[in-house]
């Protein structure tokens, strides 16, 4: 069955559609050179010649033949285009209307708050007092760009604000049919982390454990996540894979977001499960199919993580292909692309006995990324003409 798959980054999302054996098309910002041997891996920067956008993407995929189209980030937050692939054939996901309700964060807050969900406080204008502190997020949110404190001014257009909740990051995983959901996982975030180069409140990972003894697993917090996902899918009638973004306090997970497509922890906990997760996905949406609450499980004690490495400093890709041979890396660069400061390089993986382990894993593989970048950026400099200007540290 031949799928399209179309969003800002397609590689996790196609390998897996390939390996449950669909026919892919992907079309993407980046046509990474790991992209699965199956895969028809379309850029629109290398192959289209215009930059990514999606309403670019849902042009271009008209001419795409396709008995289905899925999306991926950023669609979620451009129902018209979701509309124009709607307009080609079948899309498996949420249609524009849904999109747009549950990607309100006040209309989110308030009905959940509604079924007596602990929920931020969430709102669009500034509040008259209080000892709260204040985030600014867009409402086009994604990945946590343009996340801010917020310093007392005018909520900006198109942002409001979010009570900020000290706790643990986290990422809620789960399938629904419309009406019911099935949890799929639950995993540690990363954010802002320096080792990843990343900074403020930007999303670079996460990390899936399993061990009884993480405090994620705790079967309490497990609970409160199956409600949690139960609520958003019975008030909005969400289909297919999806997440949940919260903050975890104790027992209690306290939603931030609703990313009501596939989401970038689906990675790690397909590779803990080892079965590709699309198939999930599909059956979710074609046939209103979802797999036994529980049948989804890995072996107690698998830790598995990602992390997203991002530019320190702009540098010229030169030769990857010691990344395509190693499993722990993917997202690989083609030679000569320039990546500008902030921007993501690659992901790295790992796994290890606890949480910390396999982060130090994750850092030490990212620590050997930025090593290669370095000697990118030495060499370019010597073979620059003219006075030979220091190398920038990664």
């Amino acid at each position: 069955m031949r799928v399209l798959i179309a969003g800002v980054s397609t590689r996790a999302a196609a390998e897996s559609a390939a390996r449950a054996g669909f026919e892919v098309t992907a079309i993407d910002a980046f046509g990474d050179r790991d992209q699965h041997a199956s895969v028809r891996a379309l850029s629109m920067r290398r192959d289209v010649g215009t930059t990514f956008t999606p309403a670019a993407v849902a042009r271009v995929a008209r001419a795409v033949p396709r008995e289905a189209a899925v999306y991926l980030s950023n669609f979620d937050n451009h129902p018209r285009a979701v509309a124009t692939l709607a307009a080609g054939g079948a899309v498996w996901g949420n249609p524009p209307g849904v999109l747009r309700r549950v990607r309100d964060p006040v209309a989110l807050a308030d009905a959940l708050g509604r079924r007596g969900v602990t929920v931020p406080d969430t709102r669009r204008d500034a509040p008259a007092g209080g000892d709260a502190r204040w985030l600014v997020k867009p409402v086009a949110s994604g990945g946590g760009h343009g996340v801010r404190w917020w310093r007392g001014a005018r909520v900006p257009a198109q942002a409001y604000l979010q009570a900020y909740v000290d706790g643990v990051p986290a990422s809620v995983a789960f399938v629904a049919d419309g009406e019911r959901a099935v949890l799929l996982g639950l995993t540690r975030q990363l954010v802002g982390e320096s080792a990843f180069g990343s900074t403020g409140f930007r999303y670079c990972g996460n990390i899936f454990c399993t061990s009884p003894r993480d405090a994620l697993a705790h079967p309490r917090l497990v609970a409160a996540c199956v409600r949690l996902v139960g609520a958003v899918v019975e008030d909005f009638g969400l289909v297919g894979v999806g997440g949940v973004d919260v903050i975890v306090r104790g027992h209690v997970p306290a939603p931030v977001e609703v990313n009501p497509r596939w989401t970038g922890s689906l990675e790690v906990i397909e590779r803990a499960l080892g079965d590709p997760l699309f198939a999930v996905h599909a059956a979710a949406c074609r046939d209103r199919r979802l797999p036994d609450a529980g049948a989804v499980s890995v072996a107690p004690g698998r830790v598995v993580g990602k992390a997203i490495v991002f530019a320190r400093a702009e540098v010229t890709v030169g030769d990857t292909s010691s990344w395509l041979a190693d499993p722990h890396v993917r997202d690989v660069p083609h030679e000569g692309e320039r990546i500008a400061a902030g921007r993501p390089v690659c992901t790295v993986f790992a796994a290890g006995d606890d949480a910390a382990g396999c982060h130090a894993a994750l850092v030490a593989r990212a620590e050997r990324i930025y090593g290669d970048l370095a000697s990118w950026m030495v060499a370019a400099a010597n073979m620059a003409p003219g006075p030979k200007p220091e190398a920038r540290s990664p």
